[in-house]
């Protein structure tokens, strides 16, 4: 005999439906948060790299036009224009260009007037033109620098234009102007199915990894911001479209969930927004939606699955128990029910089997990310040293300058001796003339070595010779800022385990923030000890500056963050150095001095010779 279906109260399935609800909207939730958490860690990341990529893109073109601006000829064609100024400013800033790969570099007049440019023998030409509308223009003539993103009007090309006041005898005779393409930069971000953005504050989107998004408008244009952009001819020959941008959720950890695109299909995306270098730039990731939505619809799925077996548990038990009360007559359905909860437990072993590797699948993901990670660290490392490089160009460019005058100077007066027959006073200058080139290729040499990019490499380091070159590389700079300079270095030399590349990197960072420092007092002083403690030595750098502010010293090695006006760095000096001190197994540690200023001190392991393998 079988029995029929189990006989319970109604309110016993009422209560079972209820309770599986719940359990299915509670799996929705932790599925819907975790899903989101994934993708803004994932997105997090992805921003701060984007972040530091437009960062470098923006700053590497920035010292073009303070270059320029040195020129003897730049600064005569702006005082008495003529034709043959021009013609050899406008071959200059051709080389110029070519040289540093830049879009087109130009010089313009108080009133915006090109007088000379790199393009000057192109279709394109900029010399003639009237740039006066430019905010670029008035911003270099007003506080020395300025920063524009837009459309060139003549070349209808988008990029980024770094301004320059060109003074003379204190008085500001000229602006000197680099304009850079970033479209490496979104080629850069294009992989993917997520849209990276750049916009701007009046809304426009004038970045995107995908071509469709570019120069629209994020959200409702205001009238006075479409003033200030037709003033300006900021996007000539673009109609700003808006974008349909719908918010379907609240912020949820400082992200929201939109429907957005540029037709008329939006899709779902989390909206992550990021800092950039400009102040009144916002750098957005918008993520697909999508892997969160699969998570939420795997979830479901499973739970309804978990609360089938359990239900169907439930009734088993319940059947037994009929089936004993009943007898030996209910075996046979208590059989079919038995088989069929083998079989569901057969299913859901196999979708464990299914998950398991899902997850080895997701581990070997994370390995690769961290792969690139590193990466990522070694080429921010790198980007350290082509900063400090960037500022000690100009006082490197005149280092070089006065051999190079010096030489054209003592082979002319050569040429001259020669025809005269005056061999001795030939053979001096020929002899001066080696002693100079041996100067410039020390100085070429110790930027070369400075700059090169080499993985980690642990070896016996003198730090006597590290400071040298320290020395050599900031020497301009403590010369002309009138630095008093001590070392106190034991006789002996101290040798310790580094990467010589790398700590000369950090030794810079810190003699050049020490330097930074000092600039708004009158007494300087920068001393430099050197000590060894047992199987340890220290190296400490000293300032007689303002010291550490007690409410930036938490978050003095933070990557990102910096105490110096916007422009003057990235944040990452202090972040870089401690990591490579921390690959020496060594240690960085700041402390104010009593006696006013800042100290930081480096911390390595002595590399003795019982060390020698």
């Amino acid at each position: 005999m079988l029995l029929g279906p189990p006989r319970l109260p109604l309110w016993a399935w009422a209560a079972m439906l209820c309770a599986a609800i719940v359990a299915v909207g509670v799996a929705w939730a932790v599925a819907q948060r975790i899903g989101i958490e994934r993708l803004h860690d994932t997105g997090t990341h992805k921003l701060d790299l984007y972040a530091a990529s437009l960062d470098s893109a923006l700053g590497k073109y920035e010292y073009l036009p303070a270059v320029a601006a040195l020129r003897d000829e730049v600064v005569a064609l702006l005082r008495n224009p003529g034709p043959k100024l021009e013609h050899a400013v406008n071959v200059y800033l051709s080389e110029v260009n070519a040289d540093a790969h830049s879009a087109v570099l130009y010089v313009l007049d108080r009133r915006g007037h090109t007088l000379a440019s790199s393009n000057w023998n192109e279709e394109a030409s900029f010399v003639g033109m009237d740039l006066g509308y430019r905010p670029y223009v008035r911003d270099a003539q007003d506080h020395g620098a300025g920063r524009f993103y837009g459309i060139g009007t003549t070349s209808g090309k988008p990029g980024f234009y770094h301004s320059q006041a060109i003074r003379d005898q204190g008085e500001v005779i000229g602006v000197a102007v680099v304009k850079v393409s970033l479209d490496h930069v979104e080629n850069a971000w294009s992989d993917g199915s997520d849209v990276a953005l750049v916009v701007d504050a009046s809304g426009v989107v004038f970045l995107a990894s995908d071509p469709d998004w570019k120069f629209k408008t994020y959200e409702p244009l205001l009238p006075a911001a479409a003033a200030a952009i037709e003033s300006s001819r900021q996007y000539a020959g673009v109609q700003l479209t808006p974008l349909r941008i719908a918010v379907q959720s609240p912020p949820i950890d400082g992200a929201r969930i939109v429907a957005a695109g540029p037709d008329e299909s939006p899709s779902r995306y989390l909206e992550l927004v990021h800092a950039t270098p400009e102040p009144t730039w916002r750098l957005m990731l918008l993520m697909d939606y999508a892997p969160v939505g699969a998570l939420i619809r795997n979830t479901v799925a499973f739970t309804t699955i978990a609360l089938a077996f359990v239900i169907l548990l439930f009734l088993f038990v319940y059947q037994r128990r009929r089936a004993i009360q009943v007898g030996l007559a209910a075996q046979e359905a208590l059989q079919q029910a038995y088989d069929e909860l083998e079989r569901k437990v057969a299913e859901r072993t196999a979708d464990l089997v299914a998950t398991n590797a899902q997850l080895n699948r997701e581990i070997a993901e994370r390995e690769r990310a961290e792969l690139v990670l590193r990466e990522a660290q070694d080429a921010l490392i790198h980007a350290g040293k082509m900063a400090v490089l960037g500022q000690m160009s100009a006082g490197i460019t005149h280092e070089l300058n006065q051999p190079l005058a010096a030489l054209r100077t003592l082979s002319d007066n050569a040429r001259v001796l020669l025809t005269t027959n005056r061999t001795d006073d030939v053979q001096n200058n020929l002899t001066l003339i080696s002693q100079l080139t041996d100067r410039m290729g020390k100085i070429t040499g110790q930027l070369k070595a400075f700059a090169r990019k080499s993985p980690l490499q642990l070896c016996r380091v003198s730090v006597r010779r590290a400071l040298g070159n320290v020395q050599a590389l900031l020497e301009r700079r403590l010369r002309d800022e009138q630095i008093v300079l001590t070392q106190d270095v034991p006789a002996d030399d101290v040798t310790v385990w580094a990467d010589a590349n790398r700590l000369e990197q950090v030794l810079v960072n810190l003699v050049v923030n020490a330097l930074d420092s000092m600039r708004v007092v009158s007494l300087r002083h920068l001393d430099i000890v050197v000590r060894e403690r047992g199987d340890r030595a220290s190296i400490t750098v000293r300032d007689t500056g303002p010291g550490i502010a007690k409410e930036v010293r938490p978050r003095l090695f933070e990557p990102f963050f910096t105490t110096k006006e916007p422009g003057a760095g990235l944040g990452l000096g202090l972040a870089i150095s401690s990591g490579i001190i921390g690959e020496f197994s060594g240690s960085l540690v700041a402390a104010n001095r009593p006696e006013g200023g800042a100290e930081f001190t480096i911390e390595l392991a002595l590399a003795r010779e019982t060390h020698d393998a």
